[in-house]
């Protein structure tokens, strides 16, 4: 908002103005998604993610280079015998709300997070116990020596470990938080939130960052910004339209059709803000016949053509990757275990698995977002590809975040429940036996789609407890071919992900998470 105040004078007689107000500085932008569900805790889905780094903080976080660095955290000790570690708070935090942030809230905080978290379940199985020692201490004791410690607790994304009070944390973690209280950099305008429309965001004036330089997620969280504003424009067309005329300053996901167009302003730059990527994901629900049945899961390895879904979603060959990998390729754990003769379209395959398992014809719902780029034209490549080998396919559109909540309902799909959903994860999430949720085996607590499997899980844990490096890969390997077996999830493909904003703004990081500190306007 500018204001413009003038000196007004009458006969002789100077009448002073107030003195000039500072226009404040907002930054529009349009999000890959609409954002209705902001409990980042309750859903993986990667809006809420985004809206829980603006307004929450993290105990530890991933620098540029991947590197776990202290975030709330001011010291953390680990005894002797790697049983007992010790962390405490740095000075200056507090609640948007004034209180101070104690350890009573981060335990909590925990505790909340890991009853969803596939990587936080991992971690509480070696926990013996956590405690608050006194009000900046945190004290968590260990059945056996892991390092998962900083690794889950520094999580990138989804689910990503916030922090939270206690009074909040406290909130049954199946049930979705209508509390937005942080201590993150900015404060959640709910009396302007308005869905489908627009997400408001200012800066907290009393966040205290910590003194190092930002990087990656790590280091100091300095908002250069007064204000953000994330619009709906779910038309891409609409959208690049809207950054060319500078109505709007950033695309967080710009449509890959659309690339050439934004390029050739030069009032416009073009950045990879996730340099490894995403993965295109098919989550089958092991719950309902017919996918109750791991051959008939199976059987979807070979009726899917990874190279069809890539070009119907992404299109331009020099953004996408063909890679059957479940932990992605490109990264430290990248396998292919179980997966070389798969995701080709094989129909005679596919045909004679679906004949074995005795598929009888039950109709498979498929739940299709319209309005996530990532994921908008799945659906109707797999529904093809299905009916080619003999599955009935009933794809059913919707907006992503009614995907997002229908996906939790156990129901039959012929009562509103599902058989399967598309999305997309980042190689944050992707990239080892741990934080790949959809590679849990861990039943109800799985996460939609509830993957179940003891096999499974007893590989995931040997991988957690292995302290060796050079032992981890074979052990990742080997949790592959197992979630390959059962099917936990399928991989459709990977790409990389593309935004677009003005030149006048300044400051954007690098990081596997979009952020808005650090981040200037000319």
């Amino acid at each position: 908002m500018r204001r413009i105040f003038g000196l007004l004078a009458a006969s002789a007689i100077i009448v002073a103005s107030p003195l000039p107000a500072f226009a404040q500085k907002t930054l529009r932008v349009v999000a890959h998604s609409d954002l209705k569900i902001i409990d980042p805790v309750w859903t993986t889905a990667y809006i809420a993610r985004n809206h829980g780094y603006m307004i929450y903080d993290t105990l530890f976080a991933q620098d540029a280079k991947g590197v776990i660095k202290p975030q709330m955290v001011d010291a953390h000790t680990v005894s002797a015998d790697q049983l007992t570690h010790t962390l405490t708070l740095r000075d200056g935090l507090a609640w948007h709300d004034g209180q101070p942030v104690t350890a009573e809230d981060c335990v909590a905080s925990i505790k909340r997070w890991w009853a969803k978290d596939a990587m936080g379940q991992k971690l509480q199985s070696f926990v013996d116990t956590i405690s608050a020692k006194d009000a900046r201490t945190i004290e968590i004791k260990l059945k056996t020596p892991t390092g998962l410690v900083t690794q889950a607790l520094g999580k990138p994304s989804s689910n990503t470990p916030f922090m939270m009070p206690k009074r909040v944390a406290e909130t049954d973690p199946n049930k979705q938080l209508d509390d937005t209280t942080g201590s993150g950099p900015f404060i959640f305008k709910r009396d302007e939130w308005k869905p489908g429309d627009k997400v408001v965001y200012v800066k907290n004036p009393k966040y205290v960052p910590r003194a190092e330089p930002p990087s990656g997620l790590a280091g100091g969280k300095v908002v250069k910004i007064d204000r953000v504003e994330w619009r709906s424009i779910p038309d891409s067309l609409q959208a690049v339209n809207a950054l060319l005329a500078g109505e709007i300053d950033q695309i967080e996901l710009i449509s890959f059709d659309l690339i050439p167009i934004a390029a050739k302003d030069k009032n416009i730059n073009l950045f990879t803000w996730n340099n490894t990527g995403a993965a295109l994901v098919f989550r089958p629900n092991v719950l309902h016949k017919p996918f109750d049945n791991p051959k008939v899961r199976q059987a979807l390895w070979y009726a899917f053509n990874q190279k069809e879904f890539l070009d119907a979603n992404v299109g331009a060959p020099e953004y996408y990757t063909l890679c059957n990998s479940i932990f992605v390729c490109g990264t430290t754990f990248a396998s292919t275990a179980g997966v070389a003769d798969k995701l080709t379209g094989n129909v005679a395959k596919a045909k004679a698995l679906l004949q074995e398992a005795g598929y009888d014809g039950t109709p498979i719902v498929l739940l299709q977002a319209t309005d996530l780029l990532s994921v908008r034209n799945l659906g109707p490549v797999a529904k093809q590809q299905m009916e080619a080998v003999g599955f009935k396919v009933d794809l059913q559109m919707m907006d992503w975040q009614t995907v997002v909540s229908r996906r939790t309902k156990k129901d039959l799909p012929s009562a509103g429940g599902w058989h399967g959903f598309f999305t997309s994860m980042a190689a944050a999430d992707a990239q080892n036996p741990l934080s790949n949720l959809f590679a849990a085996g861990t039943c109800d607590k799985a996460g939609p789609g509830w993957a179940c499997d003891e096999e499974l899980e007893k590989l995931r844990d040997a991988f957690a407890r292995e302290t060796d490096p050079a032992k981890l890969k074979p052990l990742a390997d080997a949790v592959q071919a197992r979630a390959v077996d059962v099917t936990t999830y399928i991989p459709l493909g990977q790409y990389v992900q593309i935004g677009a904003h003005r030149k006048a703004m300044k400051g954007w990081l690098e990081a596997p998470v979009p952020v808005w500190w650090n981040v200037e306007l000319d």
